[in-house]
């Protein structure tokens, strides 16, 4: 009897103690979880203690999940508000939700849950959205004058609406340059054409004595030079412009050997009726193409010689300013109005086109210079005193210029 006694206290005992185990440990549980991120996982051991290895390690896999979504986040948040895009997310009753920082600095948008006409103050805009805000809106904003906006909408689920500001200035200045450019080529073109056309036309129709054919013939040919030029024209300054950068580090030229002959062509060009001069104190090497030299230091000597009434000068300097090679071709021309001098280079600009075209230009000369220049870091000044003469400068950088040719050149 008694060891039954010692059985069923030993056994209550033990169950005791195994309810007040579990107890314990379903306590720590407890309290660990009222505050799980505060506080450590217990420490167990048994089934308590795999169940805590699990759980231990589920909580590190859903941590190392939510820290890489957390930065994949903002990652992704950093590239939108990267993006040159004005970004507005709007709820159904156009109040914003979330902007980027580009319609925070385009619009000066300040906080959120406010309208977005309190920041867009344009009639257009507001029959735009009310309307429904179908086709895109071309719009102009107080905020940056004298540029385009393309805003677009678009639904992103059923309550909120992304708003996409992009800034088309750029795109429509390039359009309006390609018309104008085919207006320009066509303008160009047409003109020597009917030239010959209609000289053609006359020397069918009448009977011309030898001396008349001739006269016809010379203008059918200088208007046909004049055609061959602008096409040729075209195609250097196409292929300036589409073609990638060469490496002219290990081909240095003869800049001293390659400007005399040059000059000697001006001379030869201007049949005497100016004088033409030279003076080489630079570098004797400069890293370059022969080719794309030539083309830009004929292109500035022709234009020199072009627009100086005979008798005046045209000189040529190469020197070294501080670590820059510096490369002048100055005149005692016409000169040029100050208004003109930044559009010289944009492709067709003419000052004056009848004096232009009476002198054989095809305006892309200066077009031609300027893209040529680029490819090797060298820019053009242009200086000019209407009836004085102008200046055309080429500023070489330093890594072009070289004091001697390299062995195995």
């Amino acid at each position: 009897m008694f060891g039954w006694i010692v059985a069923a206290w030993t056994l209550g005992v033990g169950f005791a103690v195994y309810l007040g185990w579990h107890g314990w440990h379903l306590a720590e549980l407890l309290h660990w979880l009222a505050l799980p991120r505060q506080r450590t996982l217990p420490i167990a051991w048994g089934r308590w203690g795999r169940a805590f290895d699990r759980l231990s390690r589920f909580i590190r896999e859903e941590f190392e999940a939510r820290s890489n979504m957390a930065a994949e986040l903002e990652r992704v948040r950093a590239a939108v508000h990267r993006m040159p895009d004005s970004l507005i997310v709007l709820d159904r009753s156009n109040q914003i939700e979330w902007y980027n920082r580009a319609a925070e600095g385009l619009l000066a948008i300040v906080g959120i849950r406010r309208p977005i006409y309190h920041f867009v103050r344009d009639p257009e805009f507001n029959t735009w959205l009310e309307d429904g805000a179908g086709a895109p809106l071309e719009l102009t904003l107080p905020q940056r004058p004298g540029h385009l906006f393309l805003v677009r909408m678009f639904r992103s689920d059923e309550t909120h609406r992304l708003l996409i500001a992009h800034d088309i200035t750029e795109q429509r200045r390039l359009d309006a340059m390609r018309r104008d450019f085919v207006a320009n080529i066509s303008h160009e073109i047409r003109t020597p054409l009917t030239v010959i056309s209609g000289f053609v036309e006359t020397m069918l129709d009448l009977d011309l004595d030898d001396d008349s054919r001739r006269q016809y013939l010379d203008a059918i040919g200088k208007q046909s030079d004049t055609m061959r030029r602008l096409i040729e024209d075209l195609l250097i300054l196409a292929k300036l412009e589409h073609d990638l950068p060469r490496d002219f580090e290990n081909t240095p030229i003869d800049i001293h050997d390659l400007l005399t002959i040059l000059v000697g062509d001006a001379q030869a060009l201007s049949g005497g009726r100016h004088q033409i001069s030279l003076r080489l104190s630079g570098p004797q090497w400069l890293k370059a193409d022969a080719l794309d030299l030539q083309t830009v230091v004929r292109n500035l000597l022709t234009n020199a010689v072009r627009y100086t009434p005979e008798g005046g000068q045209v000189t040529v300097d190469w020197e070294r300013q501080g670590t820059e090679g510096v490369l002048c071709v100055r005149d005692t021309g016409i000169g040029i109005a100050a208004e003109h001098i930044p559009r010289l280079t944009e492709r067709f600009y003419r000052v004056d086109r009848g004096r232009s075209r009476d002198s054989g230009g095809t305006g892309l000369g200066l077009a031609i210079v300027k893209h040529a220049l680029q490819r090797y870091g060298a820019t053009l000044e242009i200086t000019s005193k209407l009836g004085h003469g102008s200046c055309f400068s080429i500023q070489w950088p330093a890594e072009r210029l070289a004091t001697e040719r390299k062995q195995g050149d």
